[in-house]
């Protein structure tokens, strides 16, 4: 993000369940990544955590112009740049026992591969929405970018990591549903 801040501690926030009502009240499935609706509809559904944003992670080469692109790196090495846009989730949780077991389960995520995943704040989501974390996919060295050019062989490992990284995700959010 590009206002990426470490990750804060939760705090007592009275709006809570009203600003999760609100915000389950407008989201449609039309504006989440195809690929990520089910693990989005999961985090949902847990009454101490909602989500605000969330994205696949898009990789555009080769002049592509669908900004929202879900295909997969190129197996052929033909394209020397690749333009990425992070794959993330930004959510709240809850100030309360079961929130912070989440947010505990959501901050070992990284450790799938700490070069390439934070667990985070965001400020300007912070300013809006108090207890809002992300996790994201993105090498370390721009982990305050939003879009970034890698190379092709980076690239592929950030796709490993970015499909990994949503699998874990859904793995773990079993555990709590």
């Amino acid at each position: 993000m590009e206002t990426y801040i470490e990750a804060k501690s939760l705090v007592e926030n009275p709006n809570f369940h009203v600003q999760r009502k609100n915000s389950l009240a407008i989201l449609k499935d039309e504006i989440i990544d195809a690929p990520i609706i089910d693990l989005i509809h999961k985090i949902n559904g847990l009454p101490y955590c909602f989500t605000i944003q969330s994205c696949f992670g898009h990789f555009l080469y080769n002049h592509q112009k669908i900004v929202n692109n879900l295909d997969l790196v190129p197996l052929a090495k033909n394209t020397t740049t690749v333009h990425y846009r992070i794959a993330y989730v930004a959510f709240c949780i809850d100030n309360s026992d079961a929130g912070y077991s989440l947010l505990r389960a959501f901050s070992k995520i990284p450790l799938i591969d700490r070069e390439n995943i934070q667990f985070c704040c965001a400020e300007w989501f912070w300013e809006r929405q108090l207890n809002s974390y992300v996790l994201q996919v993105e090498p370390e060295r721009y982990k305050d970018k939003d879009q970034i050019a890698m190379d092709y062989e980076e690239a592929v490992k950030i796709e490993k990591t970015r499909n990994v990284f949503f699998d874990r995700l859904r793995v773990m959010m079993a555990d709590f549903i």
